[in-house]
């Protein structure tokens, strides 16, 4: 592995957010019962989407990814778009929310771009977009572009998870199925990018084959490998969200269902009754 260093960069951003979250959260629990799960559980949930972001963003992903590896770049921005924001999204209360969309402007803009078809549009260009080799070779080579790519690309992917995860009653997610086939497009079209590193015999990031080589991994290797991480590894998070919407909605569809039939047959007993007398 690459020799440890500090990367206070990364501690300074990540832990201010993270305790900014929490002494909010502190502060919001006089107000809130204090055995409330759901709480407790969002704040849990939220913690680890910051560790993901964080096990991303320093030693030894960031090291490897960003001088080595474009295999272990891929897993940095896995964790990036399919890891972390679903956390983040989960683990952020309704009240905290609607403090960040209060204003006018910002609550119109986030609302048109969580739209399913906006949001799909907008994560797969800036898919597409980081993935572009001249994009590549600008994160290698800057410290402020590498910054504000993954910033970008953590952004786009918290606006993909939104009608998915969505938590406001006024801003609601997607029913199951439209769930489950917005997931669907989206698990295709990472295939198109995943496929020209799997299958391209030509090098797409000149600026890795530049990169020491560790590990007896080629260039060529590295890009197969990349490609299908991006394939496998990003399909397999999606499928497994998809499926797991499936089973709880088929769950509830059965609970729901069998309710029904229990208040018809309590009424229908009502009603007899009724009728005898």
């Amino acid at each position: 592995l690459p020799s440890w260093h500090a990367h206070p960069d990364v501690w300074l951003v990540l832990g201010g957010i993270w305790g900014q979250y929490l002494l909010a959260v502190r502060r919001h629990r006089g107000r809130i019962p204090a055995d409330d799960v759901r709480e407790r559980r969002r704040t849990w949930f939220f913690s680890l989407g910051m560790l993901t972001l964080w096990v991303a963003s320093d030693w030894p992903v960031h090291d490897l990814a960003e001088g080595y590896l474009f295999s272990v770049h891929m897993i940095q921005h896995l964790l990036y778009m399919l890891v972390a924001p679903p956390l983040l999204i989960a683990g952020m209360p309704p009240w905290l929310l609607r403090r960040f969309l209060a204003p006018a402007p910002i609550r119109v803009v986030f609302r048109f771009l969580t739209r399913p078809i906006v949001a799909l549009v907008v994560f797969n260009g800036v898919l597409l977009f980081i993935h572009w080799p001249a994009i590549v070779a600008a994160q290698v080579d800057s410290e402020l572009a590498h910054f504000a790519i993954h910033l970008l690309t953590v952004a786009a992917s918290l606006i993909m998870w939104w009608p998915v995860m969505s938590p406001l009653p006024e801003m609601p997610p997607l029913s199951p199925p439209g769930q489950m086939m917005y997931l669907f497009f989206q698990s295709l079209a990472p295939t198109i990018p995943a496929s020209f590193l799997t299958f391209g015999s030509s090098i797409l990031y000149p600026a890795y084959a530049a990169f020491p080589r560790i590990w007896g991994i080629s260039v060529h290797s590295d890009q197969l490998v990349a490609g299908l991480i991006m394939k496998l590894g990003g399909g397999a998070v999606l499928w497994g969200f998809l499926t797991a919407i499936f089973f709880r909605w088929h769950a509830r569809e059965e609970r729901d269902g069998w309710d029904a039939l229990q208040l018809q047959h309590v009424e229908r007993e009502v009603r007899t009754e009724l009728t005898k007398r």
